[in-house]
């Protein structure tokens, strides 16, 4: 992860929305011949991928937000109506077009951050009509800026109306809401909120059996709040990814580092939620695991929505290096999704997926926050993010 290729005064031809060539600035202009150009100043980086987010919700937990800060935990604010069910409730009742609107106007915040192809989960409806608009939502918007990847998450938790009978919410999931979202089309993956007080390991094992049986790819939330055996799991049922991880084994590291599952770490929660856990990076990359950054942009636990600072948390929080963070938001991002060999690089046949961002070293982008210093972003070639006004180089 820290074998990082930078090219110096480095250039990016691009025919069809894809990178044709990539190479010294003086070469490529030669070859190019008369085609257009776009002189850039800064450094060019893949186009960010945000492998982890909920996207689509109504309102903001304000309210989580202040009962955190008078010392409340996670349960105890459920027990007052907060978390992820307040967000349900709240979902249910909105409509379509209004869901489109609110969506796509934070996608542009996230494409603004250089962010051009983002993971979006379902899992605020809990019943198989929201569910269901939930995904058409983001079906609408899938084709971007930025680019999206849906992801189903009907086992978010369990809702008010079943927590009487969780085996019957089991049984809606794998009978009922599976299928319907298979014959839907747009989900590309299942997830499951794999935690004590939410799903088992068994029934989250049960729930993705059944997703892969209807052709889902797969992903955990796994060992956010507590160590459960979420990572161990994923990597036997041969997940894309594993998510969280804040609180995994050493069982779970090293499970990770022999299987081929992404693990997509969200420092941005854990700091909004002002735990001192934190998902063990460093053990992981060194026990030969995959790992992803993402912001895990959510209503109630983790409202940022961007890579770079989460690249900066991958740094002084996880103990990542520069250019481990920088692989984490582009191409293990992009494996954590399914896009390996699609996104994630600056490489010919790669989507022309660009970042530009205001810097004289590329190892600025996970030093500076609290501002942004992307200037441009190019989607399959496409210019999307162009920032208004003069952008002067810190120095």
């Amino acid at each position: 992860m820290a074998d990082l290729e930078v090219v110096p005064g480095g250039a990016v031809a691009i025919r069809g929305g894809k990178v044709e060539a990539v190479g010294p600035y003086a070469q490529l202009a030669r070859q190019a011949g008369r085609a257009p150009r776009v002189e850039v100043d800064g450094v060019l980086f893949p186009g960010f991928v945000d492998a982890h987010t909920h996207a689509v919700f109504g309102r903001a937990r304000l309210e989580d937000h202040e009962r955190r800060a008078l010392g409340m935990d996670y349960m105890a604010i459920a027990a007052e109506g907060g978390g992820i069910l307040s967000s349900v409730r709240d979902l249910r009742p909105r409509g379509r077009a209004e869901l489109v609107d609110l969506t796509r106007r934070r996608l542009t915040h996230l494409l603004g951050n250089g962010t051009t192809t983002v993971e979006v989960k379902s899992g605020y409806g809990l019943d198989l009509r929201t569910e269901l608009l939930m995904l058409e939502v983001i079906g609408a918007l899938a084709a971007g800026p930025p680019a999206l990847i849906p992801t189903f998450l009907g086992a978010h938790e369990i809702p008010a109306e079943f927590r009487a009978d969780r085996g019957a919410y089991l049984r809606l999931v794998i009978e009922e809401m599976l299928p319907a979202v298979a014959k839907q089309g747009v989900a590309r993956f299942c997830d499951v909120f794999c935690e004590p007080g939410v799903f088992t390991p068994a029934e989250s094992r049960r729930i993705l059996e059944a997703a892969r049986a209807h052709g889902l790819g797969l992903k955990l939330h796994a060992d956010e709040l507590a160590g459960s055996g979420g990572a161990e799991l994923a990597v036997d049922l041969g997940a894309d990814s594993a998510d969280h991880l804040a609180m995994t084994s050493e069982a779970g590291v090293q499970a990770l580092g022999r299987g081929r599952t992404v693990a997509v770490l969200l420092p941005g929660t854990m700091l909004f939620l002002g735990k001192a856990e934190r998902a063990p990076a460093r053990a992981l990359i060194n026990a030969g695991a995959a790992v992803a950054l993402a912001t895990d942009f959510n209503p109630g636990s983790s409202p940022g929505m961007g890579l770079p600072l989460m690249a900066t948390l991958g740094v002084s929080q996880l103990r990542m290096r520069p250019a481990e963070a920088v692989m984490a938001i582009t191409a293990n991002g992009a494996a954590a999704v399914g896009e390996a060999a699609t996104r994630g690089q600056i490489a010919p046949g790669f989507r022309a997926d660009l970042t530009l961002a205001a810097l004289r070293d590329w190892r600025e982008l996970a030093y500076w926050y609290g501002t942004s210093m992307v200037s441009q972003v190019w989607v399959g070639g496409s210019p999307c993010h162009p920032r208004q006004g003069p952008v002067n180089f810190v120095v």
